[in-house]
């Protein structure tokens, strides 16, 4: 039986777990029905979470229920399978830091990997070198349960045993050193992996490489968050939560074993509640939302789906100019001679008269429009004059309405900064890059049905 299931960035990958303690890759675009089974990675304890790389399928991120995570490289130049672990230290503090990992995540680009604890702290490793770059402390949090980020990844959303749904604004973190695969040697309990071709083609990994622990810098703080959400009212916990793709509002999902309920909260107005969700008596398990729409889909504990989207009213009067909507139906009376056919040979006559009146054309008025081009065309910049076929052939905005995510663009400049040292990490992600492409189609298979006679 499958426990969880999760799509590759293009969705021609699914990955699942079962209670098996497997993790299988199934390619969507074989030939075979059922599809056919790419990869099996097998584990010592049931799977609580499992994930693929968002740049490249071959790279996993497994948590285990008994509270420890693994990345998992399937690709030949990197296979293998690193477990990630904080520093041991020896001092008291350390070791009641080192708690049981509860919640994985990469974030939006890869590059680090987001873990918290039963401690309530947040660990970040870096995905390329699987070492810790940042601890950090969440007052009061207890048990972390979820995270969710922006699109741009700059913010991040915990859910936690206390009933509060936290917002952090993430900081920078360094880019730890690079580490030769040569200069890795596993330890004396934990030999190599290895690999066999599993049922179907598959590749299995039964053991463990080893674990990656090196004395780097690493960030330590208490993250302070920006908003904190909770039912103030009913006390509930909360299941999951989920941004909008503009990152401008956040929805979650109440826990609530009697009812159905997703509360939003508006972030551009300094986190206030903006309205509740009611989707009747069947309690909530999961919420998503669009990747590009207004639009949320929730699950239900009975195997239902419900989706919740904005209506959009009709407007009729795009459709015919001088057309004006009215709410309520409206007595006219028309003019006497409003509807009248008129004489043709009266508009024959008319018709000539207007073609004789003298056209001045020496004459010429600034219209809006020729005022708009003027203005456009003699645009300086630094003192120089643009081309005025340039000027006009640039893009215009498009007039509807384009999700984006506010916070990617206060910090565009810090991110162009960073740029040339996230390339490291997105190049090493995407060396032996997968077969996950956005044109690839799925493969209908049709059975032909045996004459009834």
């Amino acid at each position: 039986m499958f426990s969880l299931r999760t799509w590759s960035r293009y969705s021609r990958y699914v990955l699942t777990s079962s209670k098996d303690w497997n993790v299988v890759i199934w390619d969507l675009a074989s030939d075979t029905d059922p599809p056919r089974r790419v990869a099996t990675v097998r584990f010592d304890a049931p799977i609580a979470s499992a994930s693929f790389h968002p740049r490249n399928s071959q790279i996993l991120l497994v948590l285990l229920s008994v509270g420890e995570a693994y990345i998992v490289d399937l690709r030949k130049e990197h296979r293998g399978r690193t477990e990630l672990c904080e520093p041991d230290d020896a001092d008291e503090d350390s070791r009641q830091r080192n708690a049981a990992f509860t919640v994985a995540r990469f974030d939006p680009s890869g590059k680090h990997i987001f873990i918290g604890t039963s401690a309530g702290y947040i660990v970040v490793f870096n995905s390329r070198t699987k070492t810790m770059v940042a601890r950090h402390r969440i007052a009061g949090a207890g048990i972390l349960k979820g995270l969710d980020f922006t699109k741009s990844g700059r913010r991040l959303a915990t859910n936690s045993s206390d009933r509060t749904l936290r917002q952090f604004n993430l900081p920078v973190y360094p880019s730890p050193p690079s580490i030769p695969t040569s200069s890795f040697t596993p330890p004396p309990s934990s030999p190599p992996s290895n690999l066999s071709n599993g049922a179907n083609g598959s590749n299995e990994m039964n053991e463990v490489n080893g674990t990656i622990n090196m004395d780097a810098s690493i960030l330590e703080t208490e993250l302070e968050p920006m908003y904190r959400f909770h039912d103030p009212i009913n006390k509930v916990a909360w299941h999951s939560m989920s941004y909008s793709p503009d990152g401008d509002w956040l929805a979650g999902g109440a826990a609530d074993n009697a009812t159905h309920k997703i509360y939003i909260w508006d972030l551009q107005n300094e986190g206030q509640f903006a309205s509740a969700l009611d989707g009747g008596r069947e309690p909530l398990v999961h919420i998503h939302w669009h990747p590009t729409k207004p639009m949320i889909a929730s699950t239900t504990n009975r195997g239902n789906i419900l989706i919740w989207h904005c209506p959009t009213p009709e407007r009729w009067g795009a459709f015919a100019g001088g057309f004006e909507e009215v709410d309520e139906n409206v007595e006219y009376e028309e003019r006497e001679d409003e509807f009248d056919i008129e004489d043709e040979s009266d508009f024959i006559m008319r018709k000539q008269r207007m073609e004789e009146e003298p056209v001045d054309i020496f004459a010429l008025e600034d219209t809006p429009t020729s005022t708009s081009l003027n203005a456009l065309t003699s645009t300086t910049t630094n003192g120089h004059s643009h081309n005025p076929h340039h000027s006009l052939s640039a893009p215009l905005p498009h007039p509807h309405r384009q999700w984006h995510d506010s916070s990617s663009g206060a910090n565009g400049t810090e991110v162009a900064s960073r740029s040339r040292d996230e390339d490291e990490d997105l190049a090493w992600a995407d060396e032996d890059p997968d077969e996950d492409y956005m044109e690839w189609r799925l493969k209908v298979l049709m059975e032909e049905d045996e004459d009834v006679r």
